[in-house]
């Protein structure tokens, strides 16, 4: 198996912890190693051949995160075109590199998962089931509650006896919450996390049946002879994510249940989830900060000579760093991008 991490985003939900310059893929959010560290770590587990697709921008960051890895092993976008051009870029580095037939996984930088061992089985288990059906093979996440959040992948027919592989008979794109609460009852779907498998072939074929538009991308960068006409053939695609430009039209796709955890770390009540808190439910992660009679809340100060004292709050988010200063009810954590985009205009 041959393993692609796409290392993108633009860094505006988490700030000021994350800035576009500076993503929270690239963050020790959960621990001592930043997020991409640790699904190279995972990657590990399932292959020797790793590569790491990322915007030029961020490309010297991710080098320096990642230092035992060749120069081939990156994979730079001249600018971002959506997770679509994540995939036709993959595909094109390794279609001249590896045999054609051999499974690919594409994997997200910016996840938290701690079973490591289940994560392997899950993407084996898909790559054996593209391999043997020859079709792009999903793994979809078992929902722990109902979510407006994430889109869902809708189960169909079981393809093997074990309940481990089955057809997929749609998607839906974030439904409200009562919409989810009727599928997280029915059993029947999962989220989906972005994450999927499938052979240089298999993805052609997928591309040139279902997806004419980007099928003819990438044969215009496979016919690119230097670095130049790479960037020009690159930069003149449309901005797409790969889920409309290719998952939802392709109509033989198969999904595999995930048998591990997973997060999305995508708002700062989801870094709360993520972190190890007190009795009281605080998470603190600066000796500068000093609290009395609060509750359920995440405080970072990045700033040593700052000093910070909170007091009588519950169920609050408190990021300092030199980028700016963040207060925020938890439950309103999904408006910081409304503020970073408010602080623009000033």
């Amino acid at each position: 198996m041959i393993v692609v991490i796409n290392a993108g985003g633009s860094g505006t939900r988490l700030w000021p912890l994350s800035t576009p310059e500076y993503p929270k893929h690239l963050l020790n959010l959960t621990g001592d190693e930043s997020l991409l560290q640790k699904a190279y770590q995972r990657a590990k587990k399932l292959s020797d051949h790793i590569y790491i697709v990322t915007e030029v921008s961020h490309v010297a960051h991710v080098k320096e995160q990642l230092p035992e890895l060749s120069e081939d092993a990156f994979i730079t976008e001249p600018g971002r075109r959506g997770t679509a051009g994540c995939i036709i870029a993959g595909i094109h580095h390794i279609q001249s590199r590896h045999p054609h037939d051999e499974p690919i996984a594409f994997l997200h930088a910016d996840h938290v998962i701690r079973d490591v061992e289940g994560f392997t089985y899950s993407f084996e288990l898909a790559g054996e089931a593209s391999k043997e059906h020859n079709k792009v093979t999903l793994i979809g996440i078992e929902p722990i509650s109902p979510s407006s959040a994430f889109g869902y992948i809708q189960k169909d027919q079981q393809i093997n006896d074990n309940g481990l592989l089955y057809s997929v008979k749609g998607f839906t794109e974030k439904p409200n919450f009562e919409i989810a609460q009727e599928y997280v009852r029915s059993g029947r779907y999962l989220w989906n996390c972005g994450y999927f498998v499938g052979s240089v072939e298999t993805f052609e074929e997928a591309l040139k049946k279902f997806a004419p538009t980007w099928h003819g991308y990438y044969q215009q960068l496979v016919a690119t002879t230097d670095e130049k006409s790479y960037k020009e053939t690159y930069l003149s695609f449309e901005n797409d994510a790969i889920d409309y430009a290719l998952m939802e039209k392709d109509e033989e796709l198969l999904v595999v249940p995930a048998n591990f955890d997973w997060m999305d770390v995508g708002s700062f009540s989801d870094v709360h989830k993520a972190v190890v808190t007190d009795e009281r439910g605080n998470h603190i992660s600066s000796k500068k900060v000093a609290i009395e009679d609060v509750e359920n809340s995440l405080i970072i100060n990045q700033e040593d000579s700052k000093q910070i004292g909170i007091i009588g709050l519950d169920n609050v988010v408190v990021i300092n760093t030199k980028h700016g200063l963040l207060i925020t009810r938890k439950d309103l954590d999904q408006k910081v991008k409304n503020i970073v985009d408010k602080l623009k205009e000033k």
